[in-house]
């Protein structure tokens, strides 16, 4: 025993005073080559320290300084080793900067000592999709104090995450790596707020009630400094109980000091009111969204659910948020409507109906419910209903209904077959089909049949030709899909037969994966209208809480035109409420000049009718963004994308009806 005890001062000794002992610096990797004594093999690691990204890699963040080791040199099928001069072990920890593919033994940094690994770590990512993002690492080394060893970076993977990325090797007596910290809540508020740092590392929060993942998502936590902006859960579900929040933080982070529970959303007084909220187009109060899913119209609601992120600005954690509008103009954000089922069990796209002959027996014919199909990863395609107005689901006790290769069910009601069907994306035989789906009620799926040519997002509607009675010859039935193109044909409610084979092409540029409204009230005593609301792909807003925005809902007709029928698209007629002043502008003859003509100023919406004699094009400039008409080439060019256009015959100048409005914006409602 005395043996031992003076053995143990021994070993403390070498550290002693660890508290005050500054860390040791083995290599930054900022110097355009390596340091002397680093020696590398093969081609993976390049003649030096990478200066961040490498061409065609994700972007590389969480390194410190301008260089790390980067062996992605040549992309991931190239190897190599990098080793370092001998090194003393003098401090209780190795920290360093880790990021790549986990590949143990292949992509990966070793602690040698006398030739052997004691140590070894690799990168997080072992699957498609991930992140080249440097998080910190820890090896204890306090039981080889004193003894010599070497550090080698490993890449001798190819394919998929096959490179590592290292940055800042420490010695220090302070441990870097994150631990896994917990705090068990009583919840009696119905949000928890956490603090997102745009560009942290990110964080996997998990909350339990007992031993049971009740929530599981990524965020990147401001575990330290100022907060990019606040995120919320709803924890409502869980008043009463004792809800157990845990996640990985850095040593020094206390978890109590990040959460904030509270009966408001976070700074609600001022989401929707930031300089760059777009006031005309839907947004998310906080996050990324991006399909819209689920549209329906029902008790005198529009219903708008979307793929949402409600933790960050990127896309990820994929639930279904949900906004409700009385007038298409002014939305609602209501709470998440669909959870995750668990991690890397998303909510992917789907659609939603109002079951108006309860043939699901989910409501009741007074009260139908409405029923949603979603896309879960992890499992299928699956079924959810709500009987309270689409603020709570259930999932039907089945699910799924539909195993394949595919995502993004569409639901519709077949009149004339009078069965349900499921139009969904399909990837048999590695081809891209729509497949059909019928079932009499919303729970037992019976494949019909399929059709090639289409990718993701489908939506299938019939619609008259405008001035025709629907279900007549000339109601076709339109199938449509996230590029916005489609064919016109016959549905009998299990096979489609297109009427041409080329597809026709509705929008062009910042307009994908939309869908149209279930159950549309008509106007006028005319058919149903068919109104549309798609994902302006790409809109972004830095610096904010929120990403990406919906288009403004459009109407869409069927028209009649030299090359046989075509979709034809407008707003919807109750964005004009937002109007404030009309202001006819007289109309102007014989534009011939080059140079500019100013038509009118300080007005924000324009509806003018141009007609064109021997001219070979124009340009419209408002307010710096430019419509250039092609007329020997009948194109129309915008914001770098250019679409086809049909001219119509001139009319009279008398009958040309030029106006500008001064616009009302109101922002979306919380």
């Amino acid at each position: 025993m005395r043996f031992l005890s003076v053995f143990g001062l021994l070993v403390a000794s070498s550290f002693a005073g660890a508290a005050d002992r500054a860390d040791i610096l083995v290599a930054d990797f900022e110097s355009d080559t390596y340091a002397d004594g680093w020696k590398t093999t093969g081609t993976a690691f390049g003649k030096g320290p990478a200066r961040g990204t490498l061409p065609n890699q994700m972007a590389v963040t969480g390194f410190l300084g301008k260089g790390l080791v980067n062996s992605f040199a040549g992309g991931d099928d190239s190897t190599g080793t990098l080793t370092s001069p001998e090194i003393t072990i003098d401090r209780k920890y190795i920290n360093f900067l880790i990021g790549g593919g986990k590949h143990p033994g292949k992509t990966c940094i070793n602690l040698l000592v006398d030739g052997k690994a004691v140590r070894t770590a690799t990168g997080p990512n072992g699957q498609a999709g991930g992140s080249e993002h440097l998080d910190w690492h820890t090896w204890d080394v306090s039981d080889l104090a004193g003894k010599k060893a070497v550090i080698e970076i490993v890449d001798e993977q190819k394919g998929g995450w096959g490179h590592i990325n290292i940055d800042h090797i420490v010695q220090s007596d302070t441990k870097k790596q994150a631990e896994l910290k917990s705090q068990v809540l009583e919840i009696g508020e119905s949000y928890l707020h956490f603090p997102v740092k745009t560009g942290a590392p990110m964080r996997r929060v998990k909350f339990l009630v007992g031993q049971d993942v009740v929530r599981e998502f990524d965020i990147e936590l401001a575990a330290h400094g100022q907060a990019s902006f606040w995120a919320a859960s709803d924890v409502t579900a869980f008043k009463g109980k004792k809800l157990t929040v845990e996640v990985m933080l850095p040593a020094d982070a206390k978890l109590a000091d990040l959460i904030v529970a509270s009966d408001k959303w976070p700074a609600a007084d001022k989401v929707y009111q930031e300089k760059h909220r777009p006031l005309f187009h839907f947004t998310s109060r906080v996050g990324w969204l991006n399909d819209p899913n689920g549209l329906v119209f029902a008790d005198g609601e529009w219903h708008l659910f979307y793929q949402h992120n409600p933790f960050g600005r990127e896309w990820g954690n994929m639930h279904w948020g949900h906004a409700v509008s009385k007038d298409l103009v002014r939305w609602k954000e209501e709470g998440i409507a669909l959870y995750p089922k668990k991690y890397d069990d998303f909510a992917f796209s789907g659609s939603a109906v109002l079951d108006k002959n309860n043939t699901s027996g989910w409501g009741t014919k007074e009260k139908p419910p409405l029923v949603l199909a979603y896309t879960s990863t992890g499992r299928g395609e699956c079924i959810a209903y709500s009987t309270d107005h689409g603020r709570t689901w259930k999932e039907h006790d089945k699910n799924p209904v539909v195993k394949h290769a595919g995502r993004d069910p569409k639901l519709i009601w077949h009149e004339k077959a009078k069965h349900w069907v499921m139009a969904v994306y399909d990837e048999t035989d590695k081809k891209q089909w729509i497949a059909f789906y019928t079932s009499p009620d919303l729970k037992e799926w019976t494949f019909a049949s399929r059709i090639e040519g289409f990718f993701e997002c489908p939506d299938l509607f019939e619609l008259p030709v405008e001035g025709q009675e629907p279900g007549g010859a000339m109601s076709p039935w339109v199938l449509y899909a996230a590029d916005c193109k489609y064919l016109l044909g016959d549905f009998d409610g299990k096979e489609f037969k297109p009427h041409f084979k080329e597809k026709k092409q509705l929008w062009y540029g910042r307009f994908y994966a939309a869908q149209t409204f279930d159950n549309s009230p008509a106007t006028g005593g005319g058919p149903p209208r068919r109104v549309q609301i798609g994902w302006a792909q790409g809109v972004t807003f830095p610096g904010t809480a929120f990403n990406q925005q919906m288009t403004v809902p459009v109407e869409l007709r069927l028209v009649s035109t030299r090359n046989g029928p075509s979709l034809r698209a407008r707003p919807v007629r109750e964005l004009e409420s937002l109007r404030d002043t009309d202001k006819p502008i007289a109309p102007i003859k014989d534009v011939t000049r080059k140079g500019a003509t100013t038509l009118a100023d300080d007005l924000d919406a324009f509806e003018l009718l141009l007609t064109t004699s021997s001219v070979r094009g124009f340009a419209l400039d408002v307010r710096g963004t430019k419509l250039v008409y092609d007329a020997d080439k009948k194109t129309l060019t915008c914001n770098g994308v250019t679409a086809s256009v049909s001219p119509r015959p001139a009319p009279s100048l008398s009958e040309c009806s030029w106006t500008a409005a001064r616009s009302r914006c109101s922002p979306t409602t919380g």
